[in-house]
């Protein structure tokens, strides 16, 4: 199911900061999508986990972990904050360049970005976020599907993502991008 556009209009960050804490949106190419209610308890449990793991490998390491809500501005080249018109909350991202990090977010693309999928972004995560994260250049995207039990994993090569390998939620899976960071499914979907 794609998400629902909250007009017809083009918007900015400027307008985006405007909008009331109530309704989450994120904009891409100027276009607003409406994030609806937080997410489920499970898709918060599998979330936590993974960026627990991740935070604890990379202790000491100059890469951060984020996890949403945290603004990611993507310009399209040097325009000022307020003119950039695509602004995303991924799950969980990875920043390893600390030059891209303000008190507002991140500015520019994360080296690794996760997305966890709910009923309801599983079209919009898959399809307009990966083609996204494609353009502007994520390195590597992971695409969790925790009622599936599968992940799916995209590497930027050459300007695009290839062919994704996918994996089931078992065992472990390590980071590409970042070998010391090796998630552990049976910690991630074990009930609570």
């Amino acid at each position: 199911m794609a998400l629902p556009q909250r007009d017809l209009e083009l918007h900015t960050y400027a307008n985006y900061l405007t909008w009331p804490d109530e309704m989450h949106y994120e904009l891409i190419d100027g276009f607003a999508y409406a994030m609806g209610p937080a997410p489920v308890r499970r898709h918060q449990e599998v979330t936590g986990e993974i960026f627990r793991q991740i935070a604890d490998a990379l202790e000491g390491v100059p890469c951060r972990p984020y996890i949403a809500p945290f603004d990611v501005r993507l310009p399209r080249a040097s325009e000022a904050d307020d003119l950039v018109d695509t602004v995303v909350q991924p799950d969980i991202s990875v920043i390893c360049d600390k030059t891209k990090l303000d008190e507002r977010g991140c500015r520019g693309a994360p080296d690794w970005v996760i997305e966890v999928l709910s009923p309801r972004t599983v079209s919009y995560d898959q399809i307009v976020k990966r083609a996204l994260y494609e353009r502007v250049g994520v390195l590597e995207f992971w695409l969790v599907h925790p009622v599936d039990n599968v992940v799916t994993i995209y590497l930027l090569q050459n300007g695009a993502y290839g062919k994704p390998a996918v994996h089931e939620l078992v065992g472990t899976t390590a980071a590409t991008i970042l070998p010391q960071v090796v998630i552990d499914w049976a910690r991630v979907l074990r009930e609570s």
